[in-house]
């Protein structure tokens, strides 16, 4: 008997692990709260950043990096991001360790090399680098400056989930100074518009685009544009954000710059980042009982062919065909693995590749060589057929394209049937409970009744959407006027 899996009805979250798990993505660290992410995790990570540092070298940024460190006092300057993310702060106070006379082969801290001024490991980087770019900045000829880095952070969450919320992630954060208001904000927007065109072209995952409301905004922003996805559980979870942070963070650090006409102003700012979160969002919109689904344009291996031999002949006569289409394949930019590992039979490594995820799998056997035929294997449908040989690999081509938006198509329609519209805040709270989902309800616009819907549902309002329809109407808490609906959910 084969081992049995969690469901996605029986257990949404023991199912989410399960998939992390089969799929060979990540595991627990010995560190609470981290996690090693593995090579084939890892790889899917890779091929996300790839594409998005392209995305945002073709928008004009250039990649740094900054230290890990953030002396208290610089953290302490922006008042409202250091309260932001005060709680979630990792110190480091010593910088040596020493043998326990007490205890022998055990270490303490060495109590003489307590640091001047305790360090804070980065939660986020503003801090770190608008200390930086105060040296970088005098004239408007400097602006403005368009910096991402590549990074790690910390922030010592409490209850953590792989990939979802944990204790240190992989990101990006992108760090922008302008000479205007409206050039700040622009970048923001433009951001926004680079992580929703990532998440629906590439993840096949679709987004809405929003605003935060001024209670979920980021700490020390004045604006805060967000992507918020749908996952199969009916929950939303925030994808990416980008930050109109005003002049906070040039007021607090001191950045000024000389304008055209000779004048001294504070600088504009943006800050927008994705993290390694968007890898809990692939697993939860796409994949199913069978194991984790990839869309083709990020999955690390996009065909994989298995051999069904008997003889040593005939491996070597379907390995011939396989290397050459291995070959035709790389020619159009798509990845092949052919598996022609000895030590485990068909039946292993079709399970294994479909709970990888790997997008299309072809076999062949001695009576698909001798009638020129193959089996292709698609992971998104689990359907399969055999054709012809000759010319498959433009019908992979084609298979991937189908695929992919296959995977768009499935996570819109299942969207669109889980999105309704919700005047009775009575209705509001058995549905939200109940049937899961997106409410688009009329809110007043207070923090007040907010945080009373928050309190009493567990629900928040994931964003204002940015292509909301103008619509009078009513709060359905208060009954006060309202001029258009936002979008209410459970969320990770």
């Amino acid at each position: 008997m084969g081992q049995k899996y969690t469901t996605r009805e029986q257990d949404y979250s023991k199912w989410y692990n399960e998939i992390v798990s089969r799929a060979d993505l990540a595991e627990n660290s010995d560190v609470r709260g981290c996690m090693v992410i593995k090579p084939y995790g890892f790889a899917i990570w890779e091929k996300m950043k790839e594409i998005l540092d392209k995305k945002f070298k073709e928008t004009g940024h250039s990649n740094a990096y900054f230290p890990l460190f953030i002396p208290k006092s610089l953290f302490e300057a922006e008042e409202k991001n250091a309260e932001g993310f005060a709680k979630e702060c990792a110190i480091v106070t010593h910088h040596r360790l020493i043998n326990d006379p007490d205890n022998p082969g055990k270490l303490i801290v060495d109590p003489k090399a307590k640091l001047e001024e305790e360090l804070i490991v980065r939660p986020t980087s503003e801090a770190i680098i608008w200390s930086t770019y105060k040296k970088w900045i005098q004239s408007y000829r400097d602006l403005p400056i368009l910096i991402n880095q590549w990074a790690n952070v910390v922030r010592w969450e409490m209850r953590t989930r792989i990939f979802l919320r944990t204790a240190e992630f992989l990101w990006q954060e992108g760090h922008t100074a302008h000479a205007t208001k409206a050039e700040a904000m622009e970048e923001a927007a433009l951001m926004n518009r680079v992580y929703a065109n990532f998440a629906e072209k590439y993840m096949a995952m679709p987004v809405i685009q929003g605003m935060k409301t001024e209670s979920e905004r980021f700490a020390g922003a004045d604006e805060t544009f967000c992507i918020e996805a749908m996952m199969q559980d009916g929950k939303a979870l925030q994808a990416g954000t980008s930050h109109f942070l005003g002049q906070n963070f040039a007021k607090a650090f001191d950045v000024k710059f000389t304008t055209k006409e000779g004048k001294q102003e504070h600088v504009w700012a943006s800050s927008w980042g994705v993290s390694t979160r968007l890898m809990g969002a692939l697993i939860m919109t796409h994949s199913d009982d069978d194991g984790l689904v990839l869309p083709p344009e990020l999955a690390p291996i996009q065909v994989v062919a298995v051999p069904i031999y008997k003889s040593e002949e005939e491996l070597a006569q379907i390995s011939e065909k396989m290397n050459a289409l291995g070959e035709l394949l790389a020619e159009k930019g798509i990845s092949f693995k052919f598996d022609d590992d000895d030590n485990r039979r068909p039946g292993w490594k079709f399970a294994e590749y479909e709970a990888k995820g790997v997008p299309i799998r072809l076999a062949m056997g001695p009576r698909d060589l001798q009638n020129g035929k193959i089996e292709v294997a698609r992971r998104d449908t689990k359907t399969k057929e055999i054709i012809e040989f000759n010319g498959v690999e433009g019908y992979i081509a084609n298979l991937l394209k189908e695929i992919q938006e296959n995977l768009f198509r499935r996570a819109s329609d299942f969207r669109a049937s889980n999105m309704r519209e919700i005047d009775s805040y009575e209705d509001f709270k058995v549905k939200i409970e109940s049937e899961g989902g997106f409410f688009l309800a009329h809110w007043d616009g207070t923090a007040e009744t907010e945080e009373k819907i928050k309190n009493e549902t567990k629900a928040t309002i994931r964003c204002i959407p940015l292509d909301r329809d103008a619509e009078e109407g009513l709060c359905m808490v208060t009954g006060a006027k309202s001029s258009g609906r936002v979008i209410f959910a459970k969320a990770y």
